[in-house]
């Protein structure tokens, strides 16, 4: 009987009832799967979603960039430093407002993008859901980050 009550009283701290450790494996399974197709074109993950933003919008804030892809400004940092060293973005201060720092893609991380389409159709591949389980799984996940925003 002793166990079965320490059982029930310990049983919010078993890994099998955490909803976010599938979500932490599920994460790190998928960005590895990326790797392979990454690699050669010099990208990180992080890297990699940051210039899809880029390609999306052009030029943002790092703030904006933040809030997108939901980092901070410490790990943003790095990567865009990154991104400029390998000569796909610029980043450069707002002339209305000198605390803004701005990042822009440049030509050749417009170049890039077209190296990047084969990305997404070679890693879904690798993830072997129906069409409507990803989409159900999608929606869910954005549920969950609406969520738990602040």
């Amino acid at each position: 009987m002793a166990e079965q009550i320490s059982d029930c009283k310990y049983s919010a701290l078993r890994l099998e009832n955490q909803l976010c450790f599938p979500l932490y494996a599920a994460s790190r399974e998928v960005v590895k799967r990326y790797r392979p197709y990454l690699d050669p074109l010099g990208l990180t993950y992080t890297q990699y979603i940051a210039m899809m933003v880029f390609w999306e919008q052009r030029k943002c804030s790092v703030k904006e960039l933040g809030e997108k892809l939901y980092l901070d400004s410490g790990t943003l940092t790095p990567v865009l430093k990154s991104l400029e060293a390998k000569g796909f973005v610029r980043r450069y201060r707002s002339t209305e407002d000198e605390r803004v720092l701005i990042v822009e893609v440049t030509e050749a991380g417009e170049q890039l993008r077209d190296l990047a389409l084969e990305v997404p159709k070679n890693v879904g591949g690798c993830i072997h859901l129906e069409d409507d389980e990803a989409a159900e799984l999608y929606r869910l996940l954005y549920k969950l980050l609406g969520a738990i925003e602040e």
